[in-house]
């Protein structure tokens, strides 16, 4: 029996992109295993809220959470040392960098991080292009 991947929400601040990215995989994807792992305890509690199978918040969850997903999912931010106001650590980015997982980075231009040649596109317009990301994922492993 084949096992679902499992998918890796990260986020920080007040945990709004990563509350609003699993409301959107489990309304699109229930069955999708989806966990979260957030920089802070009130961005776990809003991705839990938001029906994350599993949540956790702190460097050790991250590090952990990314030797252990398929996928990972969050702001272009999660790849870049002190970013997000400084609460990506070096030890957080390099393990997203390094994870044996495909990354769907979103491109939030925010916390002096600019990506040249993308438009600013609404929140719910960028992670409706990840959930898109996501799902080509899934069908190519089936």
């Amino acid at each position: 029996m084949k096992r679902s991947p499992e998918v890796l929400v990260i986020d920080g601040q007040g945990g709004g992109l990563g509350r609003q990215l699993v409301q959107t995989l489990k309304k699109t994807m229930p069955d999708l295993p989806v966990y979260a792992a957030a920089t802070n305890g009130t961005a776990a509690e809003a991705m839990r809220k938001a029906g994350a199978d599993r949540a956790a918040a702190g460097e050790n969850a991250v590090l952990v959470a990314c030797r252990k997903a398929d996928i990972i999912i969050g702001p272009i931010g999660i790849v870049i040392a002190d970013s997000m106001f400084g609460e990506i650590t070096p030890a957080m980015a390099l393990a997203v960098a390094q994870a044996d997982a495909k990354r769907i980075l979103i491109p939030m231009n925010h916390c002096d991080n600019i990506v040249a040649g993308v438009p600013n596109g609404s929140a719910g317009a960028l992670i409706g292009s990840a959930v898109e990301k996501l799902a080509a994922i899934l069908q190519e492993e089936e």
